[in-house]
């Protein structure tokens, strides 16, 4: 009887995953990941502990292949992605860390100077707006999963597609035909 449930279990969980077809972010597996990375200063110490805790990694991947991925797909949203309030610290083209806070509905980006912009994401027509002194800029709307309707300086519209060469052409419009590339 035992025997007869567990292997109606597993053909149940394998159809859930075969039918789902979800890859999913794996961010429990990715949270860890990050973890162990920096959890000292030292590659080797971070090797050790990567080896102590590897039972740990398969246990999160199984959970994210089940469960949350499954989640992830069905509803749109990794329950484990939910950073609203959080602080990073990202370091800036400018060589720079700014604090960049994780809002419900976009992000706060606070410069080192203290200047602080926000970028809002409205859910109704899929737009993304920065905020800063008090004044509004429409940046972009999505308008399908392939492309995306930037609003240029002179008050214009153009059509990007979601790729590089999207991104290219976005650059150039935005920046005037001009695109500098930054040598390291």
């Amino acid at each position: 009887m035992k025997t007869k449930t567990l292997k109606s279990l597993t053909l149940l969980m394998a159809g859930t995953m075969a039918v789902s077809s979800c890859i999913g972010s794996f961010g429990l597996f990715n949270k860890v990941l990050d973890w162990n990375k920096q959890a000292t200063g030292n590659k080797f110490l971070n090797w050790l502990i990567f080896i102590v805790i590897s039972p740990a990694y398969v246990l999160c991947g199984v959970a994210d292949m089940i469960v949350i991925n499954s989640i992830e797909f069905w509803s749109g949203t990794n329950p484990l992605a939910e950073n609203i309030g959080k602080t990073e610290n990202i370091m800036g083209s400018d060589g720079k860390l700014y604090a960049v806070t994780t809002l419900e509905d976009g992000y706060e980006v606070k410069a080192p100077d203290g200047k602080t912009v926000n970028f809002k994401h409205n859910a109704e027509d899929d737009s993304w707006s920065m905020i800063q002194d008090g004044k509004t800029t429409k940046l972009l709307r999505i308008k399908d999963k392939e492309t995306a309707e930037i609003y240029l300086k002179d008050g214009g519209r153009m059509d990007v597609s979601l790729d590089q060469q999207g991104m290219y052409n976005a650059r150039m419009a935005v920046n005037g035909g001009m695109f500098f590339a930054l040598n390291k």
